[in-house]
């Protein structure tokens, strides 16, 4: 990956299939970042302590009842202001509207979100918006994540089926 600055992986809705997540973690060697987007953190929790060179990001999911992690969360990553979320408490069944409200608040470059099980990206108003899909069960398509590349010129998304 000549010229890259930063890889970061992007997993959400996992529901339950954590050897997923390892076979992820494991194709992805160069990714630093680990974003989980929630639904079933618990599946990711170990994963900190296995893999302690990365810098893991979680927050909870709409099916993370009585969990300690945010529902959002923000964290800067080669200088470029990501805003997390799963997305049950913005809506995002309904479209990005918003996550782009929330985006121009944090002053975000990059905006993941997850929820709706369908791997999608957006560039609107200066901002990537990525959604991974789900791990677990895609509602189009194939299961996916998402890497994203964050170079000194631009920030490249890329969703890998599974």
């Amino acid at each position: 990956m000549k010229g890259l600055a930063m890889r970061i992986l992007v997993l959400s809705d996992s529901h339950g299939r954590c050897g997923r997540i390892e076979q992820i973690i494991e194709a992805q060697p160069t990714a630093k970042h680990i974003f989980f987007l929630g639904d079933c953190v618990r599946d990711i929790e170990d994963y900190p302590y296995i893999y302690t060179d990365r810098t893991f990001h979680i927050v909870s999911g709409n099916c993370d009842y009585a969990s300690v992690y945010k529902s959002a969360d923000t964290a800067t990553v080669e200088g470029k202001k990501i805003f997390f979320t799963h997305g049950h408490h913005l809506s995002v069944k309904s479209g990005i509207g918003r996550l782009k409200t929330y985006a121009q608040i944090e002053s975000a470059d990059l905006v993941l979100f997850g929820h709706t099980h369908i791997a999608t990206k957006e560039y609107a108003d200066g901002v990537h918006f990525v959604n991974p899909g789900s791990i677990s069960s895609a509602r189009e398509g194939r299961c996916s994540y998402a890497v994203i590349d964050i170079k000194k010129n631009g920030i490249m998304p890329i969703h890998i089926e599974i």
